[in-house]
């Protein structure tokens, strides 16, 4: 491997892993498991492609199914980073207590790395309520850090103004068809990292012939194309497969980079809020 090869491989080492504003570090590449019906299966094989991010949530109901794939890897705890989310209809301050022990319950474990506030639609009060609650069970150990999920920028002012810290992590759908610039920005100003979920425009627009062209230039398949623009724009994109194959090349995107051409093709491929292709309640009161 020649310097310049070794120097480059180094830097995008370098690049896998971002320090939150809680000061834990969170890996750049996470794999979701939202509909994963073979969680545990899948998530033993993306631990062997070297995924170290799991993003699971409460409603998902395979909290457990985590767990065990954590057990059952042999990998030590403190190397992997598990997200969980709680939401809409179980928030309030003495439920989402409940619900934090509930979830370390499932998952056997004695904290987890990032609990989101799942979406916005409980309401200003019980938003407010479900936040402070966080807060506490961070302050009690059982949570890391603590963020927010389809958050508009109102829902993020509303923290705010209420005087709470700014949450760590805001998690939205993001993808060169949905790419919520507004809110990317607000999150860029207040140290907010952002992390895309259906990065992989849940596979329906695999074949457009820009994301086409751009992979055949690189000599990569539509989804790693997707998935380091995500990287390449400084966000924490969260592809999702039950299939082997693809749970391995989704993490094959770290040894080649788009040039300016190519992420300028991407960006104009922008439809604001008519791209998203799933529920991104942002807007919601």
């Amino acid at each position: 491997m020649s310097e310049t090869t070794e120097s480059r491989m180094a830097n995008l080492k370098l690049q896998s892993t971002i320090r939150l504003s809680s000061g834990y570090l969170m890996p750049l590449l996470g794999f979701g498991v939202y509909q994963n019906y073979t969680t545990r299966e899948s998530v033993l094989e993306a631990f062997k492609a070297g995924y170290r991010h799991v993003d699971s949530a409460q409603v998902y109901r395979n909290e457990a199914h985590v767990g065990e794939a954590v057990r059952e890897s042999g990998l030590p705890r403190e190397e992997l980073f598990i997200t969980t989310k709680c939401v809409s209809k179980t928030h309030g301050y003495e439920s989402t207590l409940k619900g934090v022990d509930e979830s370390l319950t499932k998952f056997g474990f004695n904290y987890i790395d990032l609990f989101l506030i799942h979406d916005p639609y409980s309401g200003k009060d019980l938003r407010l309520a479900t936040y402070k609650a966080l807060l506490e069970a961070r302050q009690a150990r059982k949570i890391r850090t603590v963020g927010v999920s389809n958050y508009g920028i109102h829902h993020l002012e509303e923290i705010k103004e209420a005087g709470f810290e700014t949450p760590a992590v805001n998690q939205i759908e993001l993808h060169p068809f949905c790419q919520q610039k507004p809110i990317v920005e607000y999150c860029k100003q207040h140290g907010i990292v952002v992390q895309a979920y259906s990065p992989l425009v849940r596979a329906k627009r695999m074949d457009h012939p820009t994301i086409a062209s751009i992979a055949q230039k690189h000599n990569r398949d539509p989804a790693q194309i997707l998935i380091h623009w995500s990287l390449q724009k400084g966000f924490v994109p969260l592809p999702k497969s039950a299939n082997p194959q693809r749970i391995w090349s989704n993490a094959q995107v770290y040894d080649f980079a788009l040039d300016e051409s190519d992420m300028q093709q991407l960006d104009a491929l922008d439809q604001g809020k008519e791209g998203a292709v799933t529920w991104n309640p942002v807007d919601a009161p």
